[in-house]
């Protein structure tokens, strides 16, 4: 399933500390902690244009400057690796295979805003990518590179796995740090935003693991390297989790500049049996789909984001003509209404309502108004709520019904007056 072109997550058995260090592993966290200031790192970050990979896409560095340094208080660092967003399976592949990556990511973090205690907030479903994490973390403890006096210097480090137990919504960032705290995961009302008053009433960093992966990356090769790798103001490269129905599925690193026809048709070996494309989700479940001719549109934040889309989470799903678009929606909003934490009435009702309406529909009782009502309901999500899960939820509910609004007329009877159980 999980094949990579790859330039940098390409070392074979990495998830072995032996195997890593003899790829060059832990170098950059070794030069750095030696011969770097904390703000030198900090600036190339910032220089790199890496920008925020789990799904909001906001500048890296900038989002480590937001950190204040003097409050007396200490600063730490969560690393988001939830990955619940459907078609979603990047940072498994990361955790799984090249887990001291995003360790010697995290050391460089902590030592460029002055933390010393991390955690790493995983999805509970992820068995095996949690046992080889945790491998991971024993083994650097135990060659030193956790702990006290990391590669020889003052520096300290410590690091916590924390598994999740299944929820969505602890995707988002605030409600992440609500569970990390032993409280159900309600995402948390900005401001004051995590940098400021985060973990324990504390200023926290909070990045996804394949952000972090890159960083080492970033010292060694410097960041002006890496920023042209990708496009103006999206630096480097990103993994693109492919799924759906092309020949080879599977986990692509690929430059942010690439365009979604290339990503299809050249690397995942085109639409299976020869069949045409019907439509794309570009960036995971909540973002806007796509159809056939907007293929040519590069795979970057800002470039998705003028199509009225998003990068989001990196995760593609592709639909051939054979998809219902009644159904693929039905089950879209199945899940939004099944995650929603139900703290905010218009996402615990809205998405609701939506399901409850499309379910009627697939089953033959739609009613000629449906549509209408529909687009009506759905204008209301977006905006409207303490998190952004109503927004993704009317992201792709909206362009489902307003690029494929054909599909769902044919299948909602001109009149039907059956409105029991409705």
């Amino acid at each position: 399933m999980e094949k990579l072109i790859s330039r940098f997550f390409k070392i074979p058995n990495a998830s072995s500390v032996s195997v890593y260090l003899e790829e060059g592993g832990y170098e950059s966290a070794r030069r750095a902690l030696k011969e770097m200031k904390p703000e030198q790192i900090e600036a190339e970050v910032k220089n790199s244009n890496l920008r925020g990979l789990g799904g909001a896409g906001f500048s890296c560095g900038m989002k480590w400057s937001f950190v204040p340094r003097n409050t007396g208080k200490p600063i730490y660092l969560v690393v988001n690796a939830d990955e619940g967003e459907p078609g979603t399976f990047k940072d498994k592949y990361i955790l799984t295979y090249v887990p001291h990556l995003l360790i010697e990511g995290m050391i460089l973090t902590a030592y460029a805003v002055g933390i010393h205690k991390a955690f790493i907030y995983i999805r509970g479903e992820y068995e095996i990518p949690y046992l080889k994490l945790k491998e991971a973390v024993d083994e650097a403890y135990g060659k030193g590179f956790l702990g006290e006096n990391i590669f020889g210097t003052s520096f300290h480090l410590d690091i916590v796995i924390h598994r999740g137990a299944g929820a969505y919504i602890c995707g988002e960032e605030t409600g992440l740090l609500e569970s990390l705290e032993g409280k159900k995961g309600f995402p948390r009302l900005k401001p004051p935003f995590p940098a400021v008053v985060g973990l324990f009433g504390c200023p926290t960093v909070i990045n996804n693991v394949e952000t972090l992966s890159y960083i080492p990356f970033i010292i060694k090769r410097g960041s002006e390297w890496f920023a042209k790798l990708g496009t103006e103001k999206n630096g480097g490269t990103r993994l693109f989790s492919v799924s759906g129905h092309v020949e080879k599925p599977g986990v692509y690193e690929l430059p942010m500049g690439i365009t979604l026809r290339e990503i299809i048709y050249e690397y995942a070996g085109g639409i299976i049996e020869n069949r045409k494309l019907k439509a794309v989700v570009p960036g995971g479940l909540s973002a806007a789909i796509l159809t056939a001719d907007e293929l040519d549109v590069k795979m970057d934040f800002d470039s998705l984001k003028a199509v009225g889309s998003m990068g989001g989470s990196g995760g593609i799903i592709v639909m051939d003509e054979t998809t219902s678009m009644v159904e693929a929606l039905r089950v879209t909003m199945q899940f939004f209404a099944h995650e929603s934490c139900g703290q905010c009435s218009p996402c615990r009702e809205g998405t609701g309502w939506i399901y409850r309406i499309l379910n009627r529909i697939v089953d033959g009782k739609g009613r000629p108004n449906d549509i209408d009502n529909l687009l009506d309901i759905g204008k209301y999500l977006g905006g409207t709520t303490i998190c952004a899960l109503a927004d993704g939820a009317q992201m792709a509910f909206l362009s489902y019904l307003k690029k494929f609004r054909s599909e769902f007329e044919t299948v909602i009877p001109k009149q039907n007056k059956t409105y029991a159980n409705a």
